[in-house]
């Protein structure tokens, strides 16, 4: 064929071979990655069979993403394709979680129907360093339970991690958006301390008595049963579940411990926390918590 004379192919004879366009080849040409075999008399670029090989593999290269200094880098044999690509592959992770965030707060403000205010203070929370993450974390850890009088509780609620990961998912960041709200609200840390406060053991003392509450799961799943069956907090069933939880313990006092919970939104934090570390959180007993307490008012009024 006369496309594979001796001489070699135009630029013009490469692009109809290739399938490019003239001035994609000229590009590439200049840059290096296609450099010419030869002239012609009149001093136009030729090229032979070999270029047209090396045409295919600069646009494969090319279609994956990498750009063309990388591309004579691996042609001209200073890297390997190997490692051009281990490279591209971790900077593409890194754009892959970028647009998870940036879909995760336009998600968020979609639903919210956010503000240009609120949707700024969205995107910098989403977009906060690990680093800085943690530092939010461990001021509101340090402000609701330093100091309690239990080590042990102390240092299990220091050592408890609430980490968004490097992968998260849409959910984990709309959570953690919301957690990130929540911690730096001074109200809240102060409500969540009082909580704490009376749910923490005395030394020398046993367990405060409203304390059970919040560690053991089956008195929400008691009060549960009891509420689907119909039974009103003010009613004789609700004294009986009172007297099977709490039995002769100071009942004000469990009282004061749940009012304080739930005016912390103590659920809504366990909640959060949950989603940030993409667990499955039990569902939210905030009715159930308002429920016990509407029993409780009842019963110290009778």
């Amino acid at each position: 064929m006369d496309n594979e004379r001796p001489e070699g192919l135009t630029i013009g004879r490469l692009a109809h071979r290739t399938g490019l366009s003239v001035r994609t080849l000229r590009f590439w040409s200049d840059e290096g990655a296609v450099p010419p075999v030869g002239r012609s008399a009149g001093g136009y670029r030729l090229y032979d069979a070999e270029s047209v090989a090396r045409v295919e593999l600069v646009r494969t290269l090319r279609e994956l993403g990498l750009g063309l200094d990388d591309v004579c880098r691996v042609l001209s044999g200073r890297t390997t394709v190997a490692g051009v690509a281990d490279a591209h592959v971790a900077a593409l992770d890194a754009q892959i979680r970028a647009l998870k965030v940036s879909r995760a707060v336009l998600s968020t403000v979609a639903k919210r129907g956010s503000t240009v205010e609120e949707t700024a203070l969205m995107n910098r929370l989403a977009r906060l360093s690990a680093a800085e993450r943690k530092q939010i974390i461990d001021e509101f850890k340090e402000e609701v339970f330093g100091g309690v009088d239990d080590p042990h509780l102390r240092d299990r609620m220091r050592a408890y991690s609430i980490e968004l990961p490097d992968d998260p998912t849409p959910e984990q960041v709309d959570a953690w958006i919301d957690l990130a709200e929540l911690v730096r609200d001074p109200g809240f840390r102060a409500r969540l301390r009082t909580w704490m406060e009376l749910n923490t053991p005395v030394s020398g003392q046993g367990h405060p008595p409203g304390a059970s509450i919040w560690w053991a799961r089956q008195i929400v799943q008691t009060v549960a049963e009891v509420r689907k069956g119909g039974a009103a907090p003010e009613g004789p069933a609700a004294a009986e579940v009172l007297s099977e939880l709490f039995s002769d313990a100071d009942r004000a006092a469990v009282l004061r411990s749940l009012e304080a919970g739930i005016e912390a939104g103590a659920e809504h934090y366990r909640s959060l926390v949950a989603r940030v570390r993409g667990q499955n959180s039990s569902p939210d007993a905030t009715e159930e918590l308002e429920w016990l307490a509407r029993a409780l008012r009842a019963a110290d009024q009778t």
